[in-house]
C-alpha cells in the first residue's frame, strides 16, 4: 500500500490504491470514535424517552376510555 502524505496535515496519508484519507494519529481516531459512542448513546437515550412517552399516551389513552366507561354508568 502506497500512501503519500496530504499537504498541510500531519496526521493525513492518501493512500493511492483507493484514493481514501487515513488518519495516522492514534489518538485522535480515539478521541473520534469516543465521539461516535456517545452519538449513539444519547441517540438510544432518546428513543427509549420516545418509547416511554408513547406507553404512557397509551395508559393514558385507556385511563380516559375506563373513565368514560364509568361515568356513563
Amino acid at each position: 500500500m502506497t500512501r503519500l502524505k496530504v499537504e498541510g496535515y500531519e496526521s493525513l496519508v492518501r493512500d493511492t490504491r483507493s484514493n481514501g484519507i487515513i488518519n495516522t494519529n492514534q489518538s485522535e481516531y480515539k478521541m473520534y470514535m469516543a465521539r461516535v459512542r456517545a452519538r449513539e448513546e444519547q441517540g438510544d437515550k432518546i428513543r427509549s424517552a420516545v418509547k416511554e412517552i408513547n406507553n404512557l399516551k397509551a395508559e393514558l389513552r385507556e385511563i380516559k376510555s375506563l373513565l368514560k366507561e364509568v361515568v356513563k354508568k
